[in-house]
Formats: C-alpha cells, structure tokens, sequence
C-alpha cells in the first residue's frame, strides 16, 4: 500500500489549482506590467489573485497582498521590514519563539549581527507559549513580535487573537508566519490583529514557487529583492502569473471547504494517536487538543527517527522526521528541544501529516506498521537493552496519557 503522510512537506497540486494553471499558461501570456492587451488582459488575471486571497484572509484592501517567491521569502520581508523600518524611530528589539521555523530564526540571526537585540522564548511543555512571556518580554523599545500561527512539526496552534491583541495595545507590530495554517484553520487578519502574515502556495495543494504576504497599509517594507517596480514597487522580478492565479484558486477551494476538509482530517489524526498509544516508552510531542488537525509528531525512546523514516518507506508510508526544510541535517529537532523534549526522545521522532486524501485504511496500515518497525529496532538496539536492564533511565513515561 502506498500511503502519503508527508503534507507538511509539501501538498499534491489540487486539479482545481493544475486546471487554472494550465488556463494560464494557455490564455494570459502577457507581462502584466505591459500596457498592451495581452499585458492588461494578465494584469486582471493578477487582480482577481490579489482580491481572492484578501477576501479568504479578511484583508481590509486587496492592496494589502503581495506576491513573493515562497513562504520564507515572505517571512524575511516582514522581519527586515519591521527591523529596518523602525530602526530610525530607536525601536532595535524583536521578540520570537525558539521554535520558529528557520526562515525565522536565521533572519533573526542576521538581524542581531546588524546591532538587534532577539528575544526568544521557549514556549511552555505542550509547545505552546504563555502570552503572559510575550508580554513580560516587551519593551519601549520593542519593534516586532513573530510567532508562528501553528508550528510546521509539531503542530501545536499558538494563541494568535491574544498575541495580536496584546501586541496592538502595546504599540508593536505582530507578523506570524502561517505557512502551516492557511487553508488549515481560520485567519482573520484584522479580527486576530494581524500586521503582517505569511503563506506558502503549495502547502495548500498550490503551486511551488509562490509565496503570498500580507501588510497592513501603512507599514513601510523593505525590498528583499531590487530590480523592477514589480508588486508596487515591493517584490522586483516578472509576475508569474499562472502560479499566483492557480494559488489563490487554491486557497479559495481550501477555504470555502475547510470545515469538512479538516473534520475529516482531524477524525483520521485522532485515529492514528488513539492506534499508537499503546507503543510503551513513546510520546506525542504538542499539544494533543490544540494541533493542526492533520499533524501527529511522535517520538519513540530507544530508536532513531531516520531508521523508521527509511524503514517505512519500504513498505510505502512517506512520512518525515521533522521538517522537510531541515531533512538532512542529522541533529535533534530545534522545535522539540525548544519545547523540553529529552534529546534521545527528539531523535526517535517522526511526523505523519495527512489530508482528505488519506483513509481509515491507510491510517491503520501506519498503525500497524509503526509497531513492527519500533519493535524491530528496539530489539536490534544495545540503547534498549540498557533501558530494559536498568543501565539507563527511561526519558519518556511507560505509556502516554493525554
């Protein structure tokens, strides 16, 4: 059986998404920036993207939507933005999660290296962060606060309402980087105080290679990328059209469908937590209410994540070990560690991501299979033999309770 558990890595091309792209590259070949028809004609195309994704996210203006090369890009835009543009005013601090993805916390990186001073805070054992943290955090001279709507390997869904609120009567601007989230869950930009967000096309059965960013008007940005006055001056480099279309097409059919999409969803996750339960020594790492309703990150005591990751993939289950964007690094997961998982706990950890696509049968064919492949190295492990014997300590309770 072939069973795709990977959509935190990337998501199919939905045929509403491939048939609009294709409408695209068939009928609107012009340069949008081009006065002429075929130009114009695409420049409508390119409108009607930017008026879909504001409607689906509850933009005030359609003006408020940018179009970027993915979701990383468009989390630089709104780090450096923020830095630089209020740098002037004194404003030299930022505030963020340690468990953040990386297009995050190496912008945060390089920002302290141009004289910023990063906070990170480590959210509380479940992975999500006491907004009480946040606000003891804050300074006069604060600038930003970045949290992510629900984190890409554990799944745990941060408050974002209650962040954004308290960011609002503070006086600093809040982005969260919702990549994981849109088409997922609800966001509402302006109920939920949101100044700046960023999403990925193809993690919501888009395209690759299109990224969307939201500002609120009246926040200054600063290019990522100079060249031409593409994207009102923002994002230099020739539109691309077609994928920017098919993505909006996408995320309007995720919307429009995400209460059934993710009931469903949510049925099969709980299935597959309620089938791995009774694996002794093992974990599920987030909060178990509180989570992407596709994600399940569990961690296994006494083997290591890659073995299973590679074993199961020759019984067909594609799943990973983490984030896709960190797959060949062999250290622990930052985002477990960030959140007190023991290191040996973070190292026998695997990610299952489902969507709509995956069935009942399917999530029992992964049940099954995990508790082979688990026994199956932990026989072949010296590691285990301690802990059976009493060498070692266990990191990880006999049985995990929610």
């Amino acid at each position: 059986m072939k069973v795709y558990a990977d959509n935190a890595a990337t998501t199919y091309l939905s045929k509403t998404a491939r048939d609009r792209l294709i409408q695209c590259l068939d009928e609107f070949n012009g340069n949008p920036n081009s006065l002429h028809s075929d130009g114009q004609r695409t420049q409508e195309v390119l409108d009607e993207a930017r008026e879909i994704v504001a409607k689906c996210i509850n933009a005030a203006k359609p003006n408020e939507v940018y179009f970027t090369g993915g979701g990383s890009e468009s989390d630089n835009q709104a780090l450096l933005s923020a830095a630089r543009g209020l740098a002037p005013k004194g404003k030299k601090h930022l505030i963020t999660l340690n468990i953040e993805h990386h297009a995050i916390l190496h912008t945060m990186k390089k920002l302290e290296k141009e004289g910023f001073e990063v906070t990170y805070i480590a959210p509380q054992a479940n992975g999500i962060v006491d907004v009480k943290d946040i606000e003891n955090a804050i300074r006069e001279d604060t600038a930003l606060v970045s949290v992510m709507f629900a984190n890409n390997e554990m799944g745990a869904i941060q408050p974002i309402p209650e962040i954004g609120a308290l960011c609002k009567s503070k006086g600093v601007l809040f982005h969260t980087d919702a990549v994981q989230a849109a088409a997922h869950l609800p966001i509402d930009v302006q109920a939920m105080n949101i100044d700046m967000l960023s999403m990925s096309g193809h993690k919501f059965h888009g395209p690759k290679g299109v990224g969307i960013f939201y500002a609120r008007n009246g926040i200054r940005l600063v290019n990522v990328i100079e060249g031409g006055a593409q994207e009102r001056g923002k994002r230099a480099g020739t539109v691309n059209v077609p994928g920017i279309s098919a993505t909006a097409y996408a995320l309007r059919e995720g919307t429009e469908n995400m209460e059934a999409n993710m009931t469903k969803v949510r049925t099969l996750r709980d299935r597959l937590i309620e089938g791995l339960k009774d694996i002794p020594y093992s974990q599920l790492n987030g909060d178990p209410v509180k989570r992407l309703p596709g994600n399940v990150n569990w961690s296994f005591e006494g083997v290591e994540g890659e073995s299973l990751l590679l074993h199961l993939d020759m019984y067909g289950i594609e799943c990973s070990s983490g984030s896709a964007c960190t797959s060949e690094s062999l250290d622990p997961s930052h985002v477990l560690l960030g959140m007190g998982v023991p290191v040996e706990a973070a190292h026998g950890s695997l990610r299952f991501s489902l969507d709509i696509e995956n069935t009942e049968e399917q999530i029992d064919y992964i049940i099954e299979k995990v508790h082979e492949v688990v026994a199956f190295y932990r026989n072949l492990s010296p590691y285990w033999e301690e802990l059976l014997t009493g060498k070692r300590e266990h990191c990880i309770p006999e049985y995990w309770n929610a």
